[in-house]
């Protein structure tokens, strides 16, 4: 594995699960990446991602240095023959290669500005990153995927799952005040559409995901439909692909509450989180028994030192 930035990186993901597993069982083990450094370089906010991140390479006894590119560095060109006369102070060539001088991993987290669907799916960002760094790029998330979260999305659904069976996993849109990224749904159905699983994604007309990733996926339009039988219902929002960026409805009856649940084989919940409360999940189910959304976080912090532990070896 030579970048981790998409589930093609990384292959066949159950190796990675099993190291996350192994790694949470005894996360601690400084002499793994004693003296390497990790950058992890936010071009916009996080919470989850920047600690978990953080904690992961500190458990491999790699020093972690977090570079803020909005606050803490110079604003960053990224075309190729312009003339820098403008606000864009460093061009990504020479960014990116200093940054690669002086790390072993580098992580990069970008996101999309979900005006030119073009744009954002050719991934020019984090393409650059990897193209100019030389050494090893991880995605923090991207304008398409977010392959940390679906790496500790898998290894969530295996801890949880005991029963000897395929499960049914149904990944459900919900309402949102804000026009969000495709990169979640999009880096969960990659991931976990060739694993043992039955999926299912369900969402309103107009909102179903780029063809690339839902080809050979079950796309059903009700929800009530879709959520019967489901051992594991992932939560989450997602703007129109079709209508690039757009929020075409409110759907008030897609919040996810007690009488979807009801639904349900009794499912598991989860969310990549932050999680608007009783806009996207309603709080009887975040505050209920079913709600597993605190262990995929935690899980972040193995998925992340999985992907560090493997990079740093090879």
């Amino acid at each position: 594995m030579k970048h981790f930035t998409s589930l093609e990186d990384a292959g066949e993901p159950g190796p990675l699960v099993r190291s996350a597993l192994a790694l949470k069982q005894k996360p601690f083990q400084p002499g793994l990446a004693a003296g390497k450094k990790v950058g992890l370089i936010f071009l916009n906010p996080s919470l989850r991602t920047r600690l978990s991140s953080q904690v992961a390479a500190q458990n491999l006894g790699a020093e972690a240095i977090v570079l803020d590119i909005g606050k803490d560095g110079w604003a960053l060109e990224f075309d190729d023959g312009v003339t820098m006369n403008g606000d864009k102070a460093e061009h990504i060539r020479e960014a990116a290669a200093v940054m690669g001088r002086y790390f072993d991993v580098l992580g990069v987290r970008t996101f999309p500005e979900l005006k030119d669907k073009e744009a954002d799916y050719s991934e020019t960002l984090l393409s650059a990153f990897v193209a100019y760094a030389g050494i090893p790029v991880v995605s923090l998330e991207s304008a398409t995927r977010h392959p940390l979260q679906s790496l500790a999305d898998l290894v969530t659904i295996q801890e949880h799952w005991k029963e000897n069976r395929r499960p049914k996993v149904v990944l459900t849109w919900a309402p949102h005040i804000k026009a969000l990224p495709q990169a979640v749904p999009n880096s969960f159905v990659e991931w976990i559409k060739g694993a043992e699983v039955d999926l299912v994604v369900t969402n309103p007309e107009g909102y179903d995901l780029a063809p690339e990733f839902i080809n050979g996926v079950e796309v059903v339009h009700d929800q009530k439909e879709a959520l019967k039988g489901a051992d594991f219902v992932y939560v989450k929002n997602w703007s129109s692909y079709e209508q690039y960026g757009q929020i075409l409805g409110e759907y008030e009856g897609w919040t996810f509450g007690n009488e979807h649940l009801a639904m349900t084989n009794n499912a598991r919940v989860m969310h990549c989180l932050p999680v608007r409360r009783n806009l996207v999940i309603k709080d009887e189910v975040l505050d209920g028994p079913n709600a597993i959304h605190l262990d995929q976080s935690e899980n972040r912090v193995y998925a992340a030192q999985a992907v560090f532990k493997k990079l740093l070896e090879s």
